[in-house]
């Protein structure tokens, strides 16, 4: 019963330490990991991106370095590795603006490395991979935190398993396992081991799966005698008070051997146990590899698919234009050409810089809005929040996504309603520029949705749903972004990010 109230009490403590925790994170954080969970990659990038600026300008630098480099993470996920190496080189400047203390900078900028190690190691860019690992070297120096040693020996064990260098791998892993041995957290161990096969697996990395998991059971034969010498001594010492107990309390044979029974069911027990583990682990790893095989499949279809569709575009261009431009029809396909043409122009070319020019933001807007005042519905007050001065942009792509967005704004406002155009300056580098328009928001399951091309079939003279995606791509193009801001519930506002 006291072992009971003991396990009880443990609970409710680890139960309130969780809760705590959650608590102090702020709205901004628990949103984006909210999003994490519905698998809204955008909407968990945006808020993890905000969250980090708002930890930074608190003082709370560890928890807003590790928003950053989550942010990071969700940019790569989708290829967008320029946008993501920029995120990481903020997060380094702030670093260095902020933190006064030696230790800490260190300890801050080797949390920021960490993720530009991973990006390299996924880029497979052996050389740029070593250099961060040096850096990280020279950062837990400084640092001089023993957690930090240990985490650094593992990403060596990573990138040499990654590259093909089993051997320096070994050693690596050796020495860092060892270290965790002496001390008997075997539980740690187990968990690193268990870590690193995970990883290897969904890195696609075969040789770092093979090279960890013939290391985990190598270790696995090695730690399971001392544990057993551990499991016995404490059996022993168990009897021994046992029968101590017995002896005193003059138990009788009967008791005895209701208790070696009762060792031996429970032996039986954790026999099964391991035997459906095993069983359990067989079906993962096989269910893992035909994962692996339906996502390479779906990734190869989906690019036959794009080439398909832009050879048609192409192919259909000349015989369109000789057709009248006045039918609704005709006009609805030769849009459709046009739009196909530009997402794979700008898809082609997204390495590729964008020239920029300094323009004036008040001429620039109030041009904007004069063209769509037209366009707006009987009673819809259309206003500009935009200071006098100027931003070096690609004025061509600004111009086309915030055409597009007021466009949009003039058709979904209501009788009475009212559409922004505004201009907040984020940072020395950092642009927004913000539509919003009153009335029914976008339903939250559509958001991520209307970047997407594709997505849905209809009648072209209705739209083909091509231009925010095309939007999306031309803000990502100029180091940007554009999302749908979750925070807004009068309508919708659509915010473009822009890094200059």
């Amino acid at each position: 019963m006291k072992k009971v109230f003991v396990l009880l009490l443990a609970v409710c403590f680890s139960v309130g330490i969780a809760q705590a925790q959650q608590a102090t994170k702020s709205e901004l954080h628990q949103r984006a990991e909210s999003e994490m969970q519905k698998g809204s990659v955008a909407g968990a990038r945006f808020s993890f991106i905000r969250a980090f600026e708002e930890y930074t300008r608190q003082g709370q630098l560890k928890v807003g370095m590790e928003c950053a480099t989550r942010g990071a993470a969700l940019y790569y996920k989708e290829n967008y590795w320029k946008e993501a190496f920029d995120l990481l080189r903020r997060a380094d400047a702030e670093i260095d603006a902020r933190s006064k203390n030696a230790k800490e900078k260190a300890a801050l900028h080797y949390i920021i490395t960490k993720e530009r190690l991973a990006m390299y190691i996924k880029l497979r860019k052996s050389d740029s991979a070593k250099d961060q690992l040096g850096l990280m070297e020279t950062q837990v120096t400084y640092a001089a935190d023993e957690e930090l040693k240990n985490d650094l020996l593992y990403n060596k064990a990573v990138y040499h398993y990654s590259f093909g260098q089993n051997a320096q791998g070994n050693e690596v892993f050796k020495e860092m396992a060892g270290k965790l041995t002496a001390s008997k957290q075997y539980d740690k161990v187990d968990e690193v081991y268990k870590t690193l096969i995970a990883n290897a697996r969904r890195s696609g990395n075969a040789n770092m799966v093979a090279q960890s998991y013939s290391n985990y059971l190598a270790w696995k034969d090695s730690v399971n005698t001392l544990k057993h010498a551990d499991e016995i001594g404490a059996l022993k010492k168990q009897i021994s008070d046992n029968e101590a107990k017995i002896d005193d309390q003059a138990s009788s044979l009967t008791a005895r051997q209701a208790i070696i029974v009762g060792l031996c069911i429970l032996a039986v027990a954790l026999a099964a146990a391991l035997v459906l583990g095993g069983i359990v682990l067989m079906r993962f790893i096989l269910l893992t590899r035909k994962q692996k095989k339906l996502i390479n499949l779906a990734n190869e279809n989906n690019a036959l698919k794009a080439k398909f569709i832009s050879n048609i575009s192409a192919q259909l261009n000349p015989t369109l234009h000789k057709l009248d431009a006045k039918n609704p029809e005709v006009k609805a396909l030769l849009d459709f050409s046009e739009h196909i043409a530009t997402l794979s122009d700008i898809e082609n070319t997204i390495d590729q810089p964008v020239e920029t020019a300094d323009v004036q933001l008040t001429p620039f807007c109030n041009e904007l809005v004069g063209a769509i005042k037209s366009k707006v519905n009987p009673g819809v007050t259309v206003k500009t929040n935009v200071p006098a001065l100027s931003v070096n942009m690609n004025k061509e792509y600004v111009q086309h996504i915030l055409q597009h967005l007021l466009a949009n704004a003039a058709i979904y406002a209501p009788k009475d309603g009212t559409i922004w155009l505004e201009y907040k300056k984020r940072g020395a580098h950092v642009h927004q520029f913000l539509v919003s328009n009153t009335g029914e928001p976008i339903p939250e399951d559509k958001r991520d949705d209307v970047f997407k091309p594709f997505t849905e079939v209809k009648d072209f003279t209705e739209g083909d749903g091509l231009g925010l995606p095309i939007c999306k791509q031309m803000a990502i193009k100029m180091k940007g972004d554009l999302d749908i801001d979750p925070e807004f519930t009068k309508g919708t506002r659509f915010v473009l990010l822009l890094h200059s």
